[in-house]
């Protein structure tokens, strides 16, 4: 006979513990009152009551998942629909370009909150500081960005732009940045990326990038995100290329197990987050590579 270990004898008794209750409460049933009728009448309303609490959770339990499924079957509509105008689109490419200007800069947004600004965009890109740094920083042997430190210089396969120029969305100011390498400590070995903030330039670049939500209200409620990522000639005003991408938590806000609601609406994108087994990390510094090509490379 197959022993299943503790957790086997456990259960049992579990088990056990639950048919003494049920026999229990029966012997009382029958025991309680005085004449043969109400003995048969209490033994009845007892074995209807451990028949209707789990028969009334199990339909608590159904009605919950058919809400859930035609919820669900709305919003993979809704979606699949969104979807038939996602995809990059380039209409112009550039050669020989030093640099560029972020007219927004990305924001650390939680995934777990249905409110957050463009989480499309925030999932697949670095924030902050580190999100003007991704359009600076060199790129290894296996075309990663090359955050923070490394130790050997040859593995630097492509440079990047040679500056980024930032809009202050606070005030009317543009900042430029240039990003450095340097020891991580004098008598180290490790090269370290500095990012290094400059006066405003005197002239701005002539291509930028900006991105933008396009999610409705009914939308979230839906669990479904999209967003829209341009890149710009300023002169001409043209709209060189685009890329609009949707995706939705087919959990619906699900945060059972410690789901992470937008984290896991990545498995149901488009255009597709993967590439190959991994997620996009800096996906608008890749789109921009493809159009404005960076003198340094």
């Amino acid at each position: 006979m197959l022993e299943l270990g503790p957790g086997a004898d456990i259960l049992r008794g579990i088990g056990i513990l639950m048919w003494m209750f049920i026999i229990g409460i029966l012997v009382g049933a029958w025991a309680l009152p005085n004449t043969r009728p109400g003995k048969y009448l209490a033994v009845a309303t007892v074995l209807g009551l451990l028949i209707a609490f789990p028969g009334r959770w199990a339909w608590e339990r159904q009605k919950r998942s058919d809400h859930y499924h035609a919820r669900l079957q709305q919003a993979r509509a809704h979606f699949q629909e969104r979807c038939k105008n996602a995809g990059e689109k380039i209409y112009r490419t550039v050669e020989g370009v030093e640099g560029l200007i972020l007219l927004r800069i990305r924001k650390k947004n939680d995934p777990q909150y249905q409110s957050s600004e463009d989480p499309f965009g925030s999932n697949s890109n670095p924030s902050g500081d580190n999100y003007i740094t991704s359009f600076l920083a060199p790129r290894d042997e296996e075309n990663n960005v090359m955050f923070g430190w490394w130790k050997d210089r040859s593995k630097i396969s492509i440079k990047s732009y040679r500056f980024v120029d930032v809009a202050d969305e606070d005030a009317p100011k543009i900042h430029r940045y240039f990003g450095s390498q340097s020891p991580l400590t004098p008598n180290s070995d490790r090269i370290e990326f500095q990012l290094k903030k400059a006066t405003t330039p005197k002239a701005l670049p002539r291509y930028a990038v900006v991105f933008q939500d396009l999610t409705t209200p009914e939308e979230r409620e839906q669990w479904i995100a999209g967003s829209l990522f341009r890149i710009l000639d300023l002169t001409t005003g043209e709209i060189l290329a685009e890329r609009i991408g949707y995706f939705m938590d087919e959990g619906l806000g699900s945060r059972a197990a410690q789901r992470v609601p937008w984290i896991q609406a990545k498995q149901w994108a488009c255009p597709s987050f993967s590439i190959g087994n991994w997620y996009r990390g800096t996906w608008d510094r890749d789109f921009v590579e493809q159009v404005l090509k960076p003198t340094q490379q």
